[in-house]
């Protein structure tokens, strides 16, 4: 198994992400890959400002074509807006059914790199209670 594949394949136990300005922390539900990050136009120009902990926005897609769970990846408003790309098919229905139900859910960059071509960025999913 290649490393992008183990990558998306790799399941992360609930655990509470650390926070000062918050009573309670959020929960991180979901780690993964953001898919779909070369078919995003112009993000090569704007890799560099993204940056290790920045947060970034989650927004359902409930009238995709080609999945019925997608989840879009963006930066947040004052970033810019930018389409990243999606939450990984196949990992994405809990975190669409969440936000279907109006829970409060975001994501932030843990780690970004290019491989070739490739731009890869691992988030972690948050819930805030």
């Amino acid at each position: 198994m290649n490393r992008r594949a183990a990558l998306l394949c790799n399941s992360l136990a609930l655990r509470h992400m650390p926070t000062n300005t918050s009573s309670t922390a959020p929960l991180v539900i979901l780690e993964c890959l953001v898919a779909g990050t070369s078919h995003r136009e112009n993000l090569a120009q704007y890799e560099p400002q993204l940056h290790e902990g920045q947060p970034l926005v989650l927004h359902r897609e409930a009238d995709s074509p080609y999945d019925d769970w997608a989840v879009q990846v963006r930066t947040r408003p004052d970033a810019g807006d930018v389409w990243l790309g999606y939450l990984p098919e196949g990992r994405n229905e809990t975190v669409a059914r969440l936000l279907d139900a109006g829970r409060n859910i975001t994501a932030q960059l843990t780690y970004k790199s290019w491989e070739e071509d490739w731009l890869y960025l691992n988030i972690e999913v948050l819930l805030h209670e």
